[in-house]
C-alpha cells in the first residue's frame, strides 16, 4: 500500500494545532521515499500547497514515484482541549500512471505532550477487483527533534514497521534522517528490511 508520509510530509498537518490563515508551499526531496513503512521510490522529489484557517487546513501534495505522480488532498479539523490535541480530516490518494490504483480515507488523531496517536480508516480501489478495507494505527514518541513511531494494518491489509529518526531546521532548511524497519508482512515487501533515509525540504510563505 502507498500512501498521513513519514519523515516530512504535508500529510503532519493532521495532528498539528492550526491558528491563522495563510497559505504555503513546500518543496522537499528523499534519497528513498517510503510512506507508513512501505518503499514507494528511490529519489523522489515532492512538493505541495497548504491553505491554513482558525483550526481549518486543505492541501495538495505531490511525489515522483517513478510511473507516474502520486498526487494526495486532503482536509480536516484540529485543534485544542486544555493539553490534549485532536483532529479529523479526509485523505485521497490519487496516481498519473499504473503505479498504484485510489486509496481514500478518513483520519483521526489525538496528542498530549510528546505522545501522539494516529488512526485512518479506508478503502482502496484495487484496479476494478473488489475493493479493500483497511485500518492503519500509529503511536508515535517526539521530544526536541527525535522521534520514535510504532505503526501498522489491519482488516484487509496487514503489517507492522518501526520508524525512529531526528529532524532539525539549518538556515530555514528542514533537514531529517530516519531509520525505517519494516516486517515480512507488511504489504509490498517479500521479507523485513531496514533502510536509512535522509530527507530535505522547504517551507514558503505565500501570504
Amino acid at each position: 500500500m502507498t500512501a498521513s508520509k513519514t519523515a516530512f510530509v504535508a500529510i503532519t498537518l493532521l495532528t498539528s494545532g492550526l491558528a491563522q490563515a495563510g497559505w504555503s508551499a513546500n518543496l522537499g526531496f528523499a534519497s528513498d521515499y517510503y510512506y507508513r513503512g512501505i518503499f514507494q521510490a528511490s529519489s523522489s522529489p515532492s512538493g505541495g500547497i497548504d491553505y491554513e484557517n482558525g483550526g481549518f487546513y486543505a492541501g495538495t501534495w505531490a511525489a515522483d514515484v517513478d510511473d507516474g505522480l502520486e498526487i494526495d488532498g486532503y482536509f480536516g479539523y484540529g485543534g485544542e482541549v486544555g493539553d490534549f490535541g485532536y483532529s479529523v480530516g479526509y485523505t485521497g490518494y490519487f496516481y498519473t500512471g499504473d503505479f498504484d490504483d485510489t486509496y481514500q480515507e478518513i483520519n483521526l488523531g489525538g496528542s498530549y505532550g510528546f505522545l501522539t496517536v494516529d488512526f485512518a480508516i479506508g478503502e482502496y480501489d484495487n484496479f476494478g477487483s473488489p475493493k479493500a478495507d483497511y485500518g492503519y494505527y500509529a503511536l508515535t514518541f517526539e521530544k526536541d527533534g527525535f522521534y520514535g513511531k510504532y505503526a501498522g494494518f489491519s482488516q484487509d491489509f496487514n503489517g507492522e514497521y518501526f520508524e525512529a529518526g531526528y529532524g532539525t531546521t539549518i538556515a530555514d532548511i528542514d533537514v531529517g534522517l530516519a531509520l525505517v524497519i519494516n516486517d515480512k508482512d507488511l504489504a509490498g515487501a517479500t521479507s523485513g528490511d531496514e533502510t536509512l533515509i535522509f530527507t530535505i525540504g522547504k517551507t514558503f510563505d505565500l501570504q
